[in-house]
């Protein structure tokens, strides 16, 4: 599955790229060679945090199903607790 990123993040992340370069490696780099940097990080790197993200998020999910008995437990047989001494016979 590629991943794939809107064109608003693609020319930001572009621009980012080539003011990286200008500020730490005192290079330029064009809008062409930015834009296939880019490319290349999302082809090869994209995938690692991708799936570290839907590892992180199915951890998450099983942590909430764990505690999904605990969170809606409702306790059963409490209709004559509740009634207390007024659901008592009268003698």
């Amino acid at each position: 599955m590629a991943i794939e990123i809107s064109t608003d993040a693609t020319n930001a992340a572009i621009a980012s790229i080539q003011r990286y370069f200008a500020t730490n490696l005192n290079e330029e780099i064009g809008g062409l060679g930015a834009g296939a940097l880019l490319s290349f990080f999302l082809k090869e790197i994209g995938p690692v945090v991708y799936n570290k993200g839907v590892a992180d998020a199915q951890t998450r999910m099983q942590e909430r199903v764990m505690e999904l008995d605990v969170e809606v437990y409702e306790e059963a047989f409490t209709y004559w607790a509740k009634q207390g001494r007024q659901g008592a016979r009268q003698k």
